[in-house]
């Protein structure tokens, strides 16, 4: 029996992955068919409040009457859950497709939903990140909606990478907050998206007022050429965690709608 020549088999698994991942990309894509626009809520390092700006986001977007949903592929730290104080859990549809809970009018599905325990690290390596996020994708039944935001992990790492290859994002808002360090590691999170060729909406400067400084934002739109989106306050009402801030004070909300009409002209004139 003449032995095959070791290439062949390599080059047979090759296109066998490469097979399956057109069949996951196209999965997703059926998921998420009903979507009109997907939204990446982003920042380069973590602690600047990206997952509270993605929260008041959909919040704002939902008061205004447009369909939203929520997702969270923060697979270290899923927040978005304990954020809209959410207790119900996803059905499970006659698809076999999982139906996201619903609360204050946003759609939600999140890692947090498949941990035992909320206080335990998830400690995953790259190839179970990439999977977890994929069947995520695969395996949820979203509806039809105006937009889906989707709560990145920080940083520019295998997390980050596999959400912006996987998706056909629309485009990111990037958050961040007044200091120097969170000034240069927004403008990194810029650049990798620009390298995938991806659209940044504008930035968010998170924490603003007389504790942490103000100006990050602004200074970030101007060096790197893309939209100053709005500067959000630090405010006593964000300690109240029962629901969206921009749903309890008026001047949040002020702020997000500002954030929000901006967002959406960039995407209108794409």
């Amino acid at each position: 029996m003449t032995q095959q020549p070791p290439n062949i088999p390599q080059a047979r698994a090759r296109i066998e992955g490469m097979k399956r991942q057109f069949e996951q990309k196209r999965q997703i894509e059926e998921s998420l068919s009903g979507i009109r626009k997907k939204i990446g809520v982003y920042s380069g390092k973590g602690g600047v409040g990206k997952t509270t700006v993605a929260v008041n986001i959909a919040a704002t977007l939902s008061q205004q009457g447009h369909k939203v949903g929520v997702l969270d592929v923060d697979i270290d730290c899923p927040n978005i859950v304990r954020a809209l104080n959410i207790s119900d859990q996803p059905l499970i549809g006659d698809n076999k497709k999982m139906i996201p809970p619903e609360r204050f009018g946003i759609k939600v599905m999140s890692m947090a939903f498949f941990q035992e325990n909320q206080d335990e690290a998830i400690i995953w390596r790259g190839p179970m990140i990439h999977n977890a996020i994929n069947q995520m994708l695969q395996s949820t039944s979203w509806g039809d909606l105006d937009y889906l935001i989707i709560d990145l992990p920080p940083g520019t790492s295998d997390a980050p990478l596999t959400v912006m290859q996987v998706l056909t994002m629309d485009g990111f808002v990037v958050v961040t907050t007044p200091q120097e360090l969170a000034k240069i590691d927004a403008k990194r999170s810029i650049n990798m998206v620009r390298k995938l060729q991806i659209s940044v909406l504008g930035v968010v400067e998170n924490m603003s007022g007389e504790f942490f400084g103000t100006g990050a934002g602004s200074d970030i739109a101007s060096e790197l050429d893309i939209d100053f989106l709005g500067n959000i306050s630090m405010r006593p009402e964000y300690k109240d965690m029962s629901r969206p801030t921009s749903l309890i004070s008026d001047e949040v909300l002020s702020e997000y709608r500002a954030i929000s009409e901006k967002m959406i002209a960039t995407l209108r004139d794409q």
